[in-house]
């Protein structure tokens, strides 16, 4: 019985509660984590990164183009074999001489 008195006291206090709820932070310029702002010159930081990641695109670029270089020229090379197979098939069956 005691139980139950509780419970009808205190059940009440709980369903009256409203959702739990937040409000979104506001930071100031230089705080950390506020977002950098736009067009401005940023810090030594910042420019140092972006020099960083602008140098590693360019040589996976570098690196890329390099290794079509090699396969173009991989494909020179047995397109190359393959006329020159050609020509002595054509030869050996009597066909057309340059």
């Amino acid at each position: 019985m005691l139980r139950q008195s509780i419970l009808k006291a205190v059940r009440p206090v709980f369903q009256s509660r409203a959702a739990f709820s937040t409000t979104a932070r506001a930071m100031a310029g230089g705080d950390t984590g506020a977002p950098r702002a736009t067009g401005g010159q940023g810090d030594a930081f910042t420019k140092r990164e972006k020099a960083n990641e602008d140098y590693a695109i360019k040589q996976r670029e570098k690196e890329k183009l390099l290794e079509l270089k090699r396969r173009l020229a991989e494909q020179h090379e047995h397109l190359k074999k393959l006329e020159e197979h050609i020509d002595e098939i054509s030869k050996s069956q009597g066909g057309e001489q340059k």
